[in-house]
């Protein structure tokens, strides 16, 4: 048999549909076209209450728990299912790869162990905010900390998706080698956004003529969401009709929701639930003029390269790790880390139209790999660890 049929891959994560996150986005992509150009590919993950998988691949689900502090993320407890020990016990893995240091990475590291296999893990995700915000005594945190960073020296490759990423993890105290994979996205830029923006502004209810700023994501004040609300006040008052539309869900939903109606906006910012249609999510994307992101949290942000498909281009944080890929005015803007100087930064975008549609085909030209292309280097990566291996 050809080595392409023989490799059976297992892609371990704490987090899966329905939750909707950069990092589920990352393994359903690599699950979904590894499972097409390189062999069985399986993604291991907590059980989720009432959901069912329907996926074009097979999904593993263990034993969970609720979180008290980030629901609807749930605990998995590997360990505690002996109905999963026994399915990873009897399957033949050629390879295991960890996107999470928690239960799931863990387990497949007792995989790639118990079947003398490679593992990989991902470092995807700024763990110490998640902790602080868990467990605000820093001696834990610190504890808990050193233990991811013994997880990641524990494997046999580590994978950041982009360069900057590597410092975050190089923070906590990780010393060894990584290698840089990036991140793709499954929309592909169209040739014309006039369509699915037409669609956009009818399921929002808004007018062509309003501009429209996006955020799209996690509703938690780690992505630095109440330092938007703040700077929307002074956009408003300066730009005619803008309208600012926030997608998902979120343990600090309603806690902006009342910082907007503080600050007296309400009738400028539209919350929307999250959104699973992915056609849906396009048309709300092509409708957006600018894609507001000033989050110091995230590490490699998927929905800043999905925006840039519908030439959308983000307003980000000088210096933030998620604004590693854009120059500023060329395919994005990056403000100074103060409310006034963003707000200046999406006026001055908003009102220079030729600017904002130059810097939004700059987003669209540079931001959009697909994860078909990415999945053929991670083919051809696995290929080569096991090559080694061997």
């Amino acid at each position: 048999m050809s080595p392409m049929k023989d490799v059976i891959v297992g892609q371990f994560n704490d987090g899966y549909l329905p939750i909707m996150d950069g990092v589920t986005l990352t393994v359903r992509n690599y699950a979904f076209w590894l499972n097409r150009i390189l062999g069985p590919t399986y993604v291991v993950t907590p059980w989720f209450p009432g959901h069912k998988d329907a996926e074009p691949f097979p999904v593993i689900r263990y034993f969970s728990v609720p979180t008290i502090v980030r629901p609807p993320y749930r605990i998995g407890i590997p360990d505690f299912d002996a109905k999963l020990q026994d399915i990873l016990r009897k399957r033949r893995f050629s390879l295991v790869h960890a996107h999470s240091p928690f239960g799931a990475g863990r387990a497949a590291l007792k995989v790639a162990r118990e079947k003398r296999i490679p593992i990989i893990a991902t470092f995807h995700s700024k763990f110490r905010e998640d902790l602080m915000r868990a467990f605000p005594v820093k001696a834990i945190v610190n504890e808990q900390v050193d233990r991811i960073v013994d997880f990641f020296h524990s494997v046999d490759e580590v994978w950041v998706p982009q360069e900057s990423v590597a410092l975050t993890l190089r923070e906590y105290g990780y010393r060894g080698p990584y290698q840089v994979v990036e991140n793709g996205i499954d929309l592909q830029p169209p040739v014309s956004v006039d369509e699915p923006a037409a669609a956009g502004g009818r399921h929002l209810g808004l007018e062509a003529e309003l501009p429209m700023g996006l955020f799209v994501g996690q509703h938690i004040l780690e992505k630095n969401l109440e330092f938007l609300v703040r700077s929307l006040p002074a956009v408003i008052a300066a730009v005619p009709g803008f309208r600012m539309v926030f997608v998902g869900q979120g343990y600090a939903k309603e806690q902006l929701k009342d910082l907007v109606a503080k600050l007296g906006i309400d009738r400028s910012v539209i919350f929307h639930p999250v959104i699973h249609d992915r056609e849906l999510l396009k048309s709300i994307y092509a409708r957006a003029d600018i894609f507001l992101f000033p989050s110091k949290y995230d590490n490699a942000p998927l929905v800043v390269r999905e925006a840039a498909a519908y030439r959308a281009p983000s307003v980000m944080l000088e210096g933030s790790t998620a604004a590693e890929v854009i120059h500023h005015r060329e395919n994005g803007f990056l403000s100074p880390d103060d409310v006034e100087a963003y707000a200046a930064t999406v006026i001055g975008a908003l009102r220079d139209r030729p600017l904002l549609e130059r810097v939004g085909l700059g987003a669209s030209a540079t931001l959009c790999r697909s994860w078909r292309d990415v999945a053929g280097e991670v083919r051809d990566r696995y290929l080569g660890i096991l090559s080694r291996w061997a």
